[in-house]
């Protein structure tokens, strides 16, 4: 291997890492969904907002209001694609919320609903569950 053949590589390393981290984002639906319950079990309202598609905002915001006055945390939390419904892409998952009211706590099977999820403004977002 000569060094003109070692730089060519080394160069094209670099632009695939780079291009790797830059598809990081919301590019895939069941990373917006994992995004949207990272956001609402450490209480982060802008970010859950913005996993949240335009028609899923309201709803995000009473997710949101529910969970403020407990702790809660995500136990193993793996979203996977699992087909298409009309607009939506469907994200099944598996994990819990373990939510804390004091003296109770309560698991939230998230295998218990099957998620909606559209592509909007360029990144894939919470849209619902069913």
């Amino acid at each position: 291997m000569n060094i003109k053949t070692i730089g060519l590589t080394v160069v094209l390393l670099l632009g695939l890492s780079f291009v790797t981290s830059c598809s990081s984002s919301n590019n895939n639906a069941s990373v917006a969904v994992e995004n949207y319950y990272h956001a609402l079990t450490s209480k982060d309202y802008n970010l859950l907002i913005n996993n949240s598609c335009s028609d899923w905002e309201l709803f995000a915001k009473t997710d949101y209001e529910s969970f403020a006055a407990i702790t809660a945390s995500l136990s193993e939390i793996n979203c996977q694609i699992s087909g298409k419904e009309n607009k939506f892409t469907l994200v099944s998952c598996s994990g819990k919320i373990i939510a804390n009211y004091g003296n109770e706590v309560l698991e939230i099977d998230l295998a218990d609903q099957m998620y909606l999820t559209i592509e909007e403004g360029g990144d894939w977002r919470m849209c619902g569950y069913r």
